[in-house]
């Protein structure tokens, strides 16, 4: 006789709750938000507070000392007259030509051939070290910049007149900082080397996600090095050509410590800046309110230019799509 065996169900394994990094829908809160916290508190008592508090010295008359005194819009009726402000302004189209237009056009033209010729050529080494000493003069101290600087344009002994006289030149010998004629044009060339490795350095990065086929292919059709920069790099690498010049221009605009290092603003207004303007009035003058006016104004311009660089990226993306 058969032996029976009993017929045992399987019991299926209980299913393991999921566990979620996220809040339920039922109400209960996770703490992810808690990691907010810490940058709001720094967003809000660095940015928000202090902005909102030259916003409204920007309407009073205050001193420092006394509590401030409610004026209305006299600090901006004198800004509006303000001859110097004015002058400090025209210097700010010098410093967007020497922190913008130059080094964005030259960084291009640098990075371009450090990865399509010396890259190719002599090998990633030797263009990864080269964009290294174009980076260089960024990550000195302004301080230190600024020192041999004017040691290089100093009028006595300084080493640029020094070399002028030493290969007969030295007719041409001046007074590179202290003159009217000549200061601005000397910031504006200290500018251009201290800004320049940083369009290197971000458009060599952006140059790295571009396929070296399409070079290989445009150069077998008989493409030149140039016609190859204008179809294939400049093309392929806009939108970081649009962050470099958006993001030198508000340094360009707010561009405070060469000035105050190597000029002060001198001489007269031919080096005034802004930002220096508006620390002058802060502190020597003690025109607290009206220094604040003036860096409410520059804001207001910075806040102005971001919108129209992203708006003019945002409009060029779309007309990229729309010609696929």
């Amino acid at each position: 006789m058969a032996t029976q065996v009993p017929f045992v169900r399987a019991q299926r394994p209980k299913k393991q709750r999921e566990v979620s990094a996220f809040p339920d829908r039922g109400g209960r809160a996770a703490g992810w938000w808690l990691y907010l916290i810490p940058g709001l508190a720094l967003l809000t008592f660095v940015v928000l507070i202090p902005l909102v508090w030259n916003v409204y010295l920007s309407f009073t008359e205050y001193r420092g000392i006394r509590p401030p005194e409610w004026i209305g819009l006299e600090n901006w009726v004198k800004l509006i007259g303000d001859e110097e402000f004015w002058a400090s302004f025209r210097n700010t189209i010098a410093m967007i030509v020497a922190m913008v237009i130059v080094p964005t056009v030259l960084g291009l033209l640098i990075a371009a051939v450090l990865f399509d010729i010396v890259g190719r050529k002599f090998g990633g080494r030797t263009a990864s070290f080269l964009r290294a000493t174009y980076y260089l003069p960024q990550i000195l101290p302004v301080a230190v910049a600024g020192i041999v600087i004017g040691w290089i344009l100093r009028p006595q002994n300084g080493a640029l007149n020094e070399i002028l006289g030493y290969v007969g030149l030295g007719d041409l010998a001046h007074n590179w900082l202290g003159s009217p004629d000549t200061a601005l044009l000397s910031i504006m060339v200290v500018l251009i080397w201290v800004q320049l490795g940083y369009p290197v350095v971000i458009f060599m990065a952006a140059l790295q996600r571009v396929d070296p086929e399409l070079y290989e292919a445009a150069e077998l059709d008989g493409a030149g090095w140039w016609q190859r920069f204008r179809a294939i790099t400049v093309g392929m690498i806009r939108p970081e050509i649009f962050v470099v010049t958006l993001t030198c221009t508000i340094a360009a605009l707010k561009v405070f410590g060469p000035i105050y290092v190597l000029t002060r603003g001198g001489p007269g207004t031919s080096t005034l800046v802004p930002s220096y303007y508006a620390y002058s009035e802060f502190f020597q003058s003690q025109q607290v309110g009206y220094g604040a006016t003036i860096a409410t104004a520059l804001t207001i311009l910075i806040g102005i230019v971001a919108v129209f660089f992203l708006r003019a990226q945002s409009a060029a993306e779309r007309a990229d799509r729309e010609g696929l």
